[in-house]
């Protein structure tokens, strides 16, 4: 999820992208759930092909309802595209509950995003995509630092903008649509793991990228040890205290994002 989250800021020069903000997680949630509820799907195989079927299309959505209108192209237009699309699937999510309350109570867990129950056979199913995801992105990182200067300059450069959009939004997919099927939809992660390494290693991707695999991967151990912890014997899951933390970065970097607009704009 933190490399994911990385690929999207670099590949869209939008600080803001994060798969749980912009409704690719919840694009992979709403189609497992779909498959589960519309077709008795079981098997994690067949949850992985269609969290990533989710996690395409919904990148697509976001990218086309983003590009329209007065702030296309901007963060925060990328930004309220993602919160329109998961606001419709999430609803879509209830519907199909509703639907077959049964089905969707063994999800029920899940959707929220969690760590229980998760032991090594689910890893095994899911690391070939989060492999063949993780090789996309360290592909494109060199690119996605000269991508970073706008489409000419890159062109200049000798980067193909096509070729790194889609190489990048394929690597988002596998890895984003293959945590989801793992864990479920943790948002935010994706957001706060590369601000953090690039506080560390600077603009970098190709060394911002492996810090971003490894602090992703402990602010979720993080969130789910203090989901254990502060209620137990109960247990907060790890979805719900990532939102709790990163909801406040979020609105921070938007606020940021804002005033360095207005600098420019008087500049």
């Amino acid at each position: 999820l933190g490399l994911a989250g990385a690929v999207m800021q670099g590949m869209t020069r939008n600080p803001l992208a994060d798969p749980g903000i912009l409704g690719v997680n919840t694009g992979a949630a709403c189609a497992v759930v779909a498959a589960t509820v519309l077709f008795g799907t079981r098997s994690l195989q067949a949850v992985v092909w269609w969290a990533l079927l989710g996690a395409a299309v919904a990148v697509v959505v976001v990218y086309l309802l983003g590009g329209r209108g007065a702030g296309r192209g901007t963060p925060e237009g990328l930004v309220l595209a993602g919160v329109a699309v998961t606001a419709v699937l999430g609803a879509v999510v209830s519907g199909l509950g509703v639907l077959d309350a049964d089905a969707y109570g063994t999800l029920r867990m899940w959707s929220v995003g969690t760590l229980s129950g998760r032991e090594l056979p689910v890893l095994w199913e899911v690391l070939p995509f989060l492999l063949a995801g993780a090789v996309l992105a360290l592909t494109v990182a060199p690119a996605l630092d000269a991508f970073a200067l706008g489409d000419e300059a890159g062109r200049a450069l000798g980067v193909a903008p096509g070729r790194v959009r889609l190489l990048g939004t394929l690597a988002t997919v596998l890895l984003s649509g293959a945590a989801t099927a793992a864990i479920g939809p943790v948002g935010f992660i994706g957001l706060v793991a590369p601000h953090v390494a690039r506080l560390l290693t600077g603009p970098d991707h190709r060394r911002l990228m492996p810090y971003a695999i490894l602090i992703g991967a402990g602010l979720l151990l993080v969130a789910d040890i203090v989901g254990r912890v502060i209620a137990r014997p109960a247990e907060i899951q790890v979805g719900i205290v990532t939102a709790f933390v990163g909801a406040p970065v979020l609105i921070w970097l938007i606020g940021r994002n804002r005033s360095a607009s207005r600098k420019a704009v008087a500049a």
